[in-house]
């Protein structure tokens, strides 16, 4: 066995992340964790200090419960899917790495990305969907998300500002934010209790299907979107029996594009993220 090389081990957290990069820079930090997007250049060009990329397996969505009114009008749905530019908020808000989610499985994992792309921005069709649905003029809602960085959703406070923006210019949808307790919130989304939309992502535990579409979307998945759709759920049923990639890549294109069609969330990034330390 060998010893740590170091006795003592302390972990200390800052929601901010120029305050990390500051700290780190003093030197009063040996490293930091998920460096915000606009640090990374400042990061590699310090020749005390040394950048280590990770690739962006996970995934950052925007969720809504079918269980609730208007969310259960899946024209309403579709219209929050193409109402929101994605691409926005990659280039504004997340570090290089990252990119605009085609699907919600990253593709680096086998058949994460067979089947349709995601939704194109199309604010004007978007507009035409919501009074289709019945909402010509919007509707008021909630936006729960917790105040924790993650490698999928860096920047949470703002990302959550900007979604804020863009549902009102875009669907002249009024968005209340509500900033919970991390605990509070996740028990609550599993539970199905959050009635507006909310903002949570997921990384890779594993590099495979199930442990991104089961877990979220399989028949016993949580209820955090509400009502399963059962072109879903038998799909993803009849995939993880399977072994082969080719073999299962039929029952993933079934999925991917019974999940575009559906809308259970949006997904909007696959954040490529790092760690920092002393040189």
């Amino acid at each position: 066995e060998e010893a740590a090389k170091t006795p003592t081990l302390v972990f200390r957290w800052s929601s901010e992340a120029a305050q990390r990069l500051l700290e780190l820079q003093a030197g009063t930090v040996d490293g930091i964790d998920n460096p915000g997007p606009d640090d990374f250049a400042t990061i590699e060009a310090d020749a005390n200090l040394n950048l280590i990329d990770r690739p962006a397996l996970n995934i950052f969505y925007v969720g809504m419960n079918n269980t609730y009114a208007p969310y259960d009008n899946e024209l309403v749905r579709q219209a929050i899917a193409i109402g929101i530019d994605r691409q926005r908020i990659v280039d504004n808000f997340y570090p290089p790495g990252s990119e605009v989610a085609s699907h919600f499985t990253p593709c680096a994992i086998p058949n994460g990305c067979v089947g349709e792309s995601w939704y194109e921005f199309d604010p004007v069709r978007a507009k035409e969907l919501l009074a289709e649905a019945g909402f010509p003029d919007g509707f008021a809602t909630e936006l729960a998300y917790r105040d924790v960085v993650r490698g999928y959703l860096p920047q949470p406070g703002v990302v959550a500002q900007d979604i804020q923006a863009q549902l009102k210019e875009n669907l002249n949808i009024d968005v209340t934010i509500n900033v919970m307790e991390s605990g509070a919130f996740l028990d609550a989304s599993d539970s199905g209790m959050l009635p507006g939309l909310h903002l949570l992502g997921w990384g890779a535990d594993y590099p495979d299907m199930t442990n991104f579409l089961d877990f979220h979307f399989g028949a016993g998945a949580s209820v955090q979107f509400g009502e399963k759709f059962a072109d879903i759920t038998e799909a993803l049923t009849q995939g993880a029996a399977l072994a082969d990639d080719e073999a299962r890549k039929p029952f993933y294109e079934t999925a991917n594009n019974a999940i575009k069609q559906h809308v259970p969330m949006v997904p909007i990034a696959h954040g490529g993220s790092g760690v920092a330390f002393k040189a």
